[in-house]
């Protein structure tokens, strides 16, 4: 008999069980190690100042919150355990490469004024316009771009470093992980009191779904329409031998494509947003469209040797938010999923809520506007 039980350990399912092992609550984290799963995909771009841009004081709140845990979850890591996670703060470079890029260049600089205006975030030492030299000083495979901007305060994370992480510290602290497929929800009258995984019933007061893209799957026992379906990402890591790239920013053209560089001569780029089942296989035409877009925007990159290929079903929801709540159907049961392709930035944070919940705690700010109960 467990207190929590968690199913799904990505990002969000993980920050679960660290924050109630750090609690002292009896918690059982279950994973299947799902093929594609997200957080082992993810480019790993923390840009808090622009998370929540145009989406009013609920979204500003929830990414200033979501900083704030990062903040955080990053000081008691580097206290608590001796691995690395990825984590830098290295700058976002958002750049208008060709003319026809120039009006949403110039659209997102306006919210981002509206936003300091309103909010005062973020500060005014933290936007800087840069010169197309500047531009190419920061990161030199750029090509000629007509508008240049730099957030300072944008952070990169490697999202399996950054899980295995707070795994580990939590089992340290209590936390029992297993693995195995759930199969079923176990349920008494209107709640839910338990799991079973691979046959075996087990038992908990609270259960959290945390199952990325096959969240969906709990709909039926839990009367409620989960609409959360698998958006595949095709990324592809480049290796620049020889270069130092530790220090570029991330690069965020209009295209819909990022750039972000790592500590060992590498460069990710991508990704490809397909609605394409569970099928986490990289295509050839996925492999040309990210390939294309990144030597568009940084042909330096032309001559880099292709080291890795990753493959992630994002979890994404109909209606584009999130999807973090008590499941208003039933009784005990929570879902912290529908991240979309920012999981790793509303991940961590949306795991501590889920977490106070099970504690019965509230959230620091509103979050209704990604309750479940919109579903019913």
């Amino acid at each position: 008999m467990y207190d929590v039980i968690i199913v799904g350990g990505g990002i969000a399912g993980t920050s679960v069980a660290y924050h109630l092992a750090q609690a002292g609550v009896k918690t059982l984290l279950i994973d299947r190690h799902d093929t594609g799963r997200a957080t082992d995909a993810g480019a790993g771009i923390l840009s808090f100042d622009t998370l929540g841009l145009g989406g009013g004081r609920v979204w500003f709140d929830f990414a200033m919150q979501c900083r704030t845990c990062y903040d955080e979850l990053i000081a008691h890591l580097r206290d608590n355990h001796d691995g690395d996670t990825g984590y830098a703060v290295v700058g976002e470079l958002i750049v208008a490469v060709d003319e026809d890029e120039i009006a949403a260049f110039e659209t997102e600089r306006r919210m981002i004024d509206a936003q300091q205006q309103k909010y005062g975030q973020p500060a005014a030492d933290a936007v800087q316009a840069v010169t197309r030299a500047e531009a190419r000083e920061l990161f030199p495979p750029l090509g000629p771009v007509q508008r240049a901007l730099l957030l300072r305060n944008a952070a990169r994370v490697d999202g399996r470093l950054l899980t295995d992480a707070m795994r580990q510290v939590a089992e340290k602290q209590g936390l029992t992980v297993r693995q195995g497929s759930v199969e079923a929800l176990v349920m008494e009258k209107d709640a839910v009191t338990g799991v079973v995984v691979d046959g075996e019933t087990i038992h908990a007061d609270k259960v959290i779904i945390t199952g990325g893209a096959w969240s969906q799957a709990f709909g039926d026992q839990l009367n409620l329409r989960i609409p959360v379906y698998p958006l595949r990402g095709q990324i592809i890591h480049l290796s620049l031998p020889g270069t130092d790239t530790s220090q570029w920013p991330m690069l965020h053209a209009f295209h819909g494509h990022y750039a972000v560089s790592w500590h060992d001569s590498r460069v990710a780029v991508g990704a490809t947003r397909e609605a394409a089942g569970f099928h986490a296989h990289m295509t050839a035409a996925g492999v040309r469209e990210v390939l294309n877009e990144a030597v568009r925007v940084a042909p330096g990159l032309a001559e880099a040797e292709i080291k890795e290929i990753r493959v992630g079903l994002r979890p994404a929801c109909e209606d584009g938010l999130p999807v973090i709540g008590p499941v208003p159907t039933v009784e005990n049961v929570y879902l912290a999923t529908g991240f979309a392709a920012i999981g790793l930035q509303l991940g961590p944070y949306s795991g501590k809520v889920a977490a106070d919940w099970a504690r019965g705690v509230d959230p620091a700010v509103n979050i209704d506007l990604f309750a479940p109960r919109r579903f019913v």
